[in-house]
């Protein structure tokens, strides 16, 4: 990626000034070729104004032909140094300065003004010294002798100013690819310090593994790049929590299942195939130890299915009758002072199914812990939003037991935690993790607390949760 942006700023700085200078070079052209015309221009308008004077400034008198007004009008005017003034009489030159300047020897150069000697105007001619621009101002006089012709041919050679603009263009590029080294050279070391978190997060990724996860990522500025570390960061934290709880898990689900298989196996190897008594009670108690595993498994399937988007299905639901549903529903655990402490009038979006298994599993775990003819009670609420809308539902399960210890209120929710156990307890400690479960996937809490102050306090179990659940699509395949 370093590269990358390092190339692609070096075609960027490069094009711009390339382009620049392609710009620079033509707008420069052109400036030249027009100071050019205006020397031209300069030299036969000044030689017009004499030629329309008529006279010899020295004398007061007028010209007595054509080469005077010449030999004077190249006596008084020094040409530039890339510029030749020649004095052109009939139908050949007759006069020139520089003196040194041979051009006007030169075929191609007699060949071209010819026709400029009458006609007047300008072109431009290849010579020895380079390209020249040629122009003329015809003359006529007449004189006793009859009408002579001539004309002033004024020669600048191209070379030298356009010289000039390419040295000019030559510097340009010189310090232009200076520039694009320094700017290309800030580019690389800046993206390599922009970069750096990256590849310390690629080489920090690559040395976590499922042995290790507690490594993380150094967080350093408070720019973009930052805040995707962080967010890797808290990433690497659920899913520390989430192997951490599923190796726990894991480690519980094997310690519960050797048993029943140990039972199972015992028994086996002990049986007398011989004694049809013996095997008919081995039979009954390993079918009992076998509905005991497929008990656990089955809550362990719910548990693993707890995490997908379609876990719970909302639907619209009358929260009133679900509470009278599930109270009458839950008479058959026990012989229990089954009560109906009020309902909600109110219909919500939730999985019903999935809230009277919770509902169900609360009801178990209360007749679990309480005797014949103890108080079990059910209800459910709508606690208003401030602004006077529904804010959150509440329902709960309150016994008359003995209650859950302060100590042990979050271990219950935990798999296969557990707290005092009464005789005949044959749970695996999976009932309350599975209402966790559900309640979480409605985006809601399940909390425990003391029912009543004197005791035996008795347990309150309170599910609240969200007027409305968010549906989760299930992703695409």
């Amino acid at each position: 990626m370093r590269a990358r942006i390092t190339a692609t700023v070096a075609v960027l700085v490069l094009g711009a000034l390339s382009a620049a200078g392609v710009i620079v070079y033509a707008v420069e052209s052109q400036r030249v070729d027009a100071q050019t015309v205006e020397e031209v221009e300069q030299e036969l308008d000044e030689f017009a104004v004499l030629e329309g004077d008529g006279t010899d400034p020295t004398t007061g008198e007028p010209f007595a032909s054509i080469r005077d007004l010449l030999r004077l009008f190249l006596e008084r005017n020094v040409p530039d140094d890339d510029e030749v003034l020649i004095a052109w009489a009939g139908d050949r030159p007759i006069y020139r300065f520089p003196r040194e300047d041979e051009l006007y020897r030169d075929p191609r150069f007699l060949e071209a003004v010819r026709p400029l000697v009458t006609t007047g105007g300008s072109t431009r001619i290849d010579t020895d010294q380079g390209p020249a621009l040629v122009a003329t101002q015809p003359v006529r006089q007449s004189t006793p002798a009859g009408e002579e012709t001539g004309a002033l041919v004024v020669v600048v050679y191209l070379a030298e100013d356009r010289g000039e603009l390419l040295d000019t263009m030559r510097t340009y590029a010189v310090v232009a690819t200076l520039l694009t080294i320094l700017v290309v050279a800030a580019a690389a070391w800046q993206s390599g310090r922009l970069l750096a978190p990256i590849r310390v997060l690629r080489e920090t990724a690559d040395e976590i593994g499922e042995s290790d996860l507690s490594r993380r990522i150094p967080e350093a500025g408070n720019d973009d790049i930052t805040a995707l570390t962080r967010t890797l960061n808290r990433m690497l934290d659920r899913l520390e929590t989430s192997f951490a709880d599923q190796r726990r898990f894991l480690d519980d689900a094997g310690h519960e299942l050797r048993t029943p298989l140990t039972v199972l196996r015992g028994h086996l190897e002990l049986v007398d195939a011989t004694d049809a008594a013996d095997v008919e009670e081995t039979r009954a108690l390993l079918l009992d130890e076998i509905d005991r595993m497929a008990r656990l498994v089955g809550d362990l399937i719910l548990l693993a299915k707890s995490d997908r988007p379609d876990f719970v299905l909302p639907t619209e639901v009358h929260l009133g009758e679900l509470t009278e549903d599930v109270l009458a529903k839950v008479r058959g655990l026990g012989d229990r002072d089954w009560q109906l402490d009020g309902t909600a009038d109110q219909v919500v979006r939730v999985d019903g199914q999935r809230l009277t298994q919770a509902l169900l599993q609360l009801a178990d775990n209360a007749v679990k812990h309480t005797r014949p003819g103890d108080l079990v009670a059910l209800g459910s609420t709508c606690v208003p939003g401030p602004d006077g809308t529904a804010g959150e539902l509440r329902l709960w399960v309150r016994d008359s037991g003995p209650g859950v210890p302060a100590a042990d209120r979050q271990a219950v929710f935990e798999r296969f935690g557990r707290s005092s156990v009464p005789d005949g307890d044959e749970g695996f400690g999976l009932g309350l993790s599975i209402v966790r479960a559900i309640v979480a996937a409605h985006g809601g809490t399940v909390t425990v607390t003391d029912d009543r102050p004197a005791r035996p306090h008795g347990a309150r179990f309170t599910i609240t949760l969200p007027t409305t659940v968010e549906e989760t699509p299930w992703p695409a395949s």
